[in-house]
């Protein structure tokens, strides 16, 4: 008998050709070849379709940004007017979206209601059943209109508040101001939050733009993947740093509590929110960007007070632990000057990535092959079933 052959001892592994080991996280791991996003974390670079961030913010708006990372290109002016009658056509909710906010306790969190209310537009679209790029696109254009409406409706709702009906004239960031309170926002505050929505884009494989890819590579609709990638955004490791960090400068109250507590948090090994990135190894580009805009925001309103804190923990964060500022440390107090309601920062977070997040399933449709990837199986061999009544 040849020896080779018996497979009578099942404590022993079948032979399997060993899978590469990976990090946790899968740190390092190249997950797939992708032209819309380029990062160096050692330099500090951040590239959409080639263009670096460095050269976008201030000089194309979010619009502009969206059509750049759908179709690999800036547009030109006529391409522009398109896309901007396209998004304010789509900028209303269908009726059974809306009714379904209304029928939300007061208390759910904007993360839920804006996944919920994502899945459900996906049941009357009109281009549900297609993953062709033409019929995706279509729905990122009405996703990227749509999702600013979900989220300014429902923080009404929640409040007793009727929801103010957009302006199909309005560009994205003036028409989610103009719909949170009915006032038409002045220029600075548009043209920040613009500016912003902009640097939120796109950012490579992150939690949720692989949830979305890993949900899009089922060939599962557009809406099914961008619902997915809400879910993995609400995660407190991925979405909700800068409502942490305005909680935590609320709390101490000045600049000297704030150097106080988070010395304190430092000594504690606590993780003080809004510094450090899985990326990025010195400081974020985004950061400087939002940083500008919180101190310029400050001196507009006559309140520096929360820029200021902002500044004083950034040495103390670099001296003791080497860590530098991340892109929701500053959107903090920049968001909080503007008036933005605190839980909204996630929320505002998905309004700007969405349109990086349907240019990812539209690429990885157009050359799909399903995500499974092994795993390190790290468990026993050779267990034996026992009778119920043996068991302990």
């Amino acid at each position: 008998m040849n020896e080779a052959a018996n497979t009578s001892d099942l404590s022993i592994p079948p032979a399997v050709a060993a899978p590469v080991k990976a990090s946790g996280g899968l740190q390092g791991v190249i997950a797939a070849p992708s032209s819309i996003c380029f990062i160096d974390g050692n330099e500090g670079r951040l590239v959409y379709r080639g263009y670096e961030i460095t050269d976008l913010v201030g000089q194309i708006s979010f619009e502009e940004t969206a059509f750049l990372l759908w179709d690999e290109k800036l547009p030109n002016a006529a391409e522009l007017s398109s896309l901007k009658q396209d998004l304010g056509s789509s900028i209303a909710l269908p009726p059974h979206v809306m009714a379904l906010l209304r029928t939300l306790p007061p208390k759910t969190q904007l993360m839920d209601a804006l996944r919920t209310a994502c899945s459900a537009l996906g049941a009357l679209d009109p281009d549900l059943l297609s993953n062709d790029r033409p019929a995706n696109r279509r729905k990122a254009v009405r996703l990227t209109a749509q999702l600013p409406t979900i989220v300014a409706a429902f923080h009404r709702l929640r409040g007793g508040l009727e929801p103010i009906a957009p302006d199909p004239k309005l560009s994205i960031a003036a028409n989610f101001l103009y719909m949170l309170n009915g006032k038409r926002p002045h220029e600075t505050l548009t043209r920040v939050l613009d500016a912003a929505l902009v640097l939120h884009a796109e950012h490579g494989f992150n939690a949720s733009t692989f949830a979305a890819r890993v949900t899009a590579a089922t060939l599962a609709d557009m809406h099914a993947a961008i619902t997915a990638a809400i879910a993995a955004l609400k995660g407190s490791l991925h979405g909700g740093a800068n409502q942490e960090v305005m909680e935590l400068l609320l709390q101490c109250g000045d600049a000297e509590g704030a150097e106080k507590k988070v010395r304190a948090m430092l000594a504690n090994k606590e993780k003080v929110p809004g510094f450090g990135h899985r990326v990025y190894k010195t400081f974020d580009p985004r950061a400087h960007f939002l940083r500008k805009m919180s101190r310029e925001l400050g001196e507009a309103a006559g309140n520096t007070k929360w820029y200021e804190m902002s500044e004083r923990l950034i040495p103390i964060l670099h001296d003791e632990k080497k860590l530098n500022p991340n892109v929701d440390f500053f959107s903090a107090s920049a968001y909080y000057t503007m008036g933005i309601p605190i839980d909204l920062y996630t929320p505002i977070f998905a309004i700007a990535r969405v349109a990086g997040w349907t240019a990812h399933v539209m690429e990885q449709h157009s050359n799909n092959r399903i995500i499974r990837p092994q795993d390190d199986y790290t468990g026993p061999f050779g267990l034996k079933v026992v009778p119920i009544a043996q068991r302990a």
